[in-house]
């Protein structure tokens, strides 16, 4: 079965399950105010492109591209179902996600992802595909709780 990746402008009730457990499995990681995911309104806002992966009839990935100014984006919500990881579709949404950007010449991407151990396959992921930390963006603060990093494309 082939991973089908499409941009979503409408919320459905999958979708709103899908994040609900994203924020659900980020609540032990940190304090409330340190946890920066966006709730389902916020990806749906006409600054935020928002795409899910999809296997078959089954949602298994999120991920968005959010402008900050022009020529800056951040990378928000990136998630892969727990029963779907290691799978490589984080990898393979990723890469589209970057694609994107490139495409409609983005220079500089950059993330806010949590420095809990729970967060470090996705550090990783983010290494591997040339992210390098950096200090905080946008309207973020230093935190404890936060790792920023960013990729010029």
């Amino acid at each position: 079965m082939e991973l089908m990746i499409e941009r979503v402008r409408v919320r459905t009730e999958e979708l709103e399950s899908f994040l609900a457990a994203h924020h659900h499995e980020m609540a032990p990681t940190a304090p409330p105010e340190s946890r920066h995911a966006l709730a389902l309104d916020g990806l749906l806002a006409p600054s935020v492109r928002l795409f899910t992966a999809q296997l078959g009839r089954d949602l298994v990935g999120t991920g968005a591209l959010k402008e900050l100014e022009p020529g800056h984006e951040e990378l928000k919500s990136m998630r892969t179902d727990p029963g779907h990881r290691g799978q490589g579709f984080g990898r393979r949404l990723l890469s589209f996600l970057l694609e994107d950007a490139r495409r409609r010449n983005v220079l500089t991407l950059s993330l806010e992802t949590g420095s809990a151990d729970f967060f470090e396959p996705a550090r990783a992921l983010y290494r591997a595909h040339g992210f390098r930390e950096c200090g905080p963006f946008g309207g973020y603060a230093e935190d404890p709780h936060s790792v920023f990093m960013t990729l010029k494309l």
